[in-house]
């Protein structure tokens, strides 16, 4: 796991929007957007000290994953009384209060996983039925009112940090700011891709812009940006390859790579001018 992932996951864990950890550090969205894409490979120093006390973290858990120091517990009567017992405990009590003890912990992290998963499950079905409702930017939609229409908001552009052809590699590029359109059907891009190629036509061609959700995985079927060794796709996810729309291209095996990344789930395009 690396310092985006643990980043993420902290965010995932108290339901932090990329937006409310903009407000919380002063790190402007599309910077945020940027090292959480992992196309700023050299992040400030301020920014991630920054970010880990937005996150009630340690810079060290941040870069390194090293934890926290929690070893100073504060002890209550029951758990002082509990310790002077086991002390005095001979060899064979010791190691059956052992064997309580870890079957008991089996046993809660099983009900957790339960609970987890129970509710991974709720928020599948909640997902896949918002995502039914949500019409693809690029499709035409009843105008719900003339405002609607007008509202606008801003997101940070990289110019071809990914291919849609043999790819190219994902450098430092400094991205400009675009301005979208601010409605439920957008309201989930973090930031849009210019992409370059032929290989996701008919549906995407060359000097495309995509909008990104901001994601280290995708379902399978669901268009995504992904990191190869180093260089930047767009592709569909068939699970151990990627795949282009375009017949003309081959499937990317990703057994092929010593590492993949996935940077983000594509929800739509703008509609060329």
């Amino acid at each position: 796991m690396d310092y985006i992932a643990r980043i993420k996951k902290i965010k995932s864990e108290r339901k932090i929007t990329n937006e409310k950890l903009s407000d919380l550090t002063g790190i402007p969205l599309g910077t945020l957007s940027k090292i959480l894409a992992g196309i700023s490979d050299s992040p400030k120093l301020s920014n991630m000290v920054l970010i880990a006390d937005a996150l009630g973290c340690t810079l060290d858990y941040i870069v390194s994953g090293t934890p926290e120091n929690t070893n100073n517990y504060t002890l209550s009567a029951d758990e002082i009384a509990f310790i002077e017992d086991y002390r005095q405990l001979d060899g064979h009590g010791r190691e059956l209060v052992s064997m309580v003890a870890h079957k008991e912990l089996d046993r809660v992290g099983m009900v957790a996983e339960q609970a987890s998963t129970s509710a991974r499950r709720t928020r599948s079905v909640q997902k896949a039925t918002q995502s039914a409702k949500i019409l693809p930017v690029f499709t035409p939609a009843p105008v719900a009112s003339a405002a609607a229409d007008f509202a606008r908001r801003p997101v940070p552009l990289y110019d071809l940090p990914v291919s849609a052809g043999p790819g190219v590699y994902l450098d430092d590029s400094i991205a400009e700011e675009i301005s979208i359109p601010s409605n439920e059907r957008t309201a989930s891009t973090d930031f849009a891709l210019r992409i370059s190629g032929n290989s996701m036509e008919p549906k995407y061609h060359d000097g495309d812009i995509v909008l990104v959700e901001d994601t280290d995985s995708v379902e399978i079927g669901e268009l995504g940006i992904f990191v190869l060794d180093g260089n930047g796709y767009f592709k569909k996810y068939g699970g151990d390859r990627l795949i282009s729309l375009n017949s003309d291209y081959g499937d990317i095996l990703l057994r092929d790579y010593a590492e993949a990344v996935c940077c983000g789930r594509v929800v739509g395009k703008l509609k060329r001018k």
